[in-house]
């Protein structure tokens, strides 16, 4: 890509886009274009088709999905498949009609089986059955994966999936109903410590700034605390938080802002045709599980990182597992090696990246 080029973020303004953009910016780009959901709704074929046909974008980056926690993927299953779907659909076949030169579509390692060998390969794409609450989410990844491969190996196309570990980072969700688990937990363990010192003024900014359910800190007391409550922040004899599950799961995290920097090494140094010569089947000549995983190789348990908060956070109270919430799959671990032998690896740890979280959420 030359400094110059015309790049379309699709989903700029996310936790993954802005990371992509503010990447692009500080490596020179200096032609970068995006679109909010009020300019532009990606579900809409005849407007992304007017839109591509206008702009004639040079790259894209589709980065746009409709994402949420354990809790969003189990409720709203058909919500996620469907808009999940129409958005790649729409974005990927614009791309391939208006000659974009290469196109990363970002995926996620859900769509690895259930119970896959850890860590994962991307060879173990397929191999068995999905983690069911986040099911249809996954299809709709595999089905985005799967189209750049198959317009590729079609149309000629340099179209690039990665599947980035679970992120976290600036421009991150905390909305209590649904945000990945970290943010999610930051911003408990937060509230947690404004009960334990009583510090009331902090929680009614901290709702001003970001409502629950439309409580927020003009509402009195009592609303506040009953809400509180709902999503397992309360007070009894000391401060209490709750945590779904057992705490046993492994996660492995990402910073945000690394996933972005390994994506546009991705973009600068990568084509589809090298991935294809470089683990092409000979003997039966089929092109499979061509995308990226990009992840440190890393894990902790659930339990494990809500202590890690508490402690940087500086919260004292109780942390209660309950144990009657699902955990979901109990350990993802990706395999980066494929990304390493690219020549990427990446630098921030979690404790790191968590003082840096949370000194976000507090400034913005």
């Amino acid at each position: 890509m030359d400094k110059n080029s015309k790049i379309y973020i699709a989903g700029h303004k996310g936790l993954v886009g802005s990371a992509l953009w503010n990447n692009l910016l500080i490596k020179g780009y200096t032609n970068l274009i995006g679109r909010s959901i009020e300019e532009l709704d990606l579900m809409n074929q005849s407007a992304v088709a007017d839109f591509f046909q206008a702009e004639k974008p040079e790259y894209v980056i589709l980065a746009a999905a409709k994402v949420g926690g354990i809790v969003a993927n189990n409720t709203y299953r058909g919500q996620f498949i469907y808009e999940n779907l129409q958005i790649q659909n729409n974005v990927i076949h614009q791309a391939y009609l208006n000659n974009v030169k290469k196109l990363l579509f970002l995926g996620s390692t859900c769509i690895y089986p259930r119970d896959a060998q850890q860590p994962m390969s991307e060879d173990c794409l397929l191999t068995n059955i999905l983690e069911y609450t986040n099911e249809p989410y996954a299809i709709a990844k595999i089905a985005g994966l799967k189209m750049c491969e198959s317009y590729n190996l079609q149309y000629g196309t340099n179209f690039i999936a990665v599947m980035p570990t679970n992120l976290y980072g600036p421009n991150d969700n905390f909305d209590l109903e649904k945000s990945h688990v970290l943010p999610a937990m930051i911003r408990k363990i937060y509230l947690g410590k404004c009960i334990e010192d009583e510090n009331w003024h902090a929680i009614q900014n901290d709702l001003n700034k970001r409502p629950i359910e439309g409580i927020t800190g003009k509402n009195n007391k009592e609303e506040i605390i009953s809400k509180l409550s709902k999503y397992g922040i309360s007070y009894s004899q000391q401060a209490n938080v709750e945590i779904w599950g057992t705490g046993a799961p492994l996660r492995e995290f990402l910073w945000s802002e690394e996933m972005a920097d390994a994506c546009i090494y991705i973009m600068e140094n990568v084509d589809f045709k090298d991935l294809k010569e470089k683990s092409a089947d000979n003997q039966s000549n089929e092109i499979r599980n061509k995308h990226i995983n990009i992840g440190t190789g890393e894990e902790i348990t659930i339990k494990n990182l809500a202590f890690l908060i508490k402690e940087i956070i500086g919260y004292t109270g109780n942390l209660e597992f309950n144990t009657s919430k699902p955990d979901g799959t109990m350990r993802k671990l990706t395999n980066p090696s494929k990304l390493h032998n690219l020549g990427w690896h990446h630098k921030i740890e979690i404790e790191e990246g968590i003082k840096k979280l949370f000194n976000w959420y507090i400034d913005n």
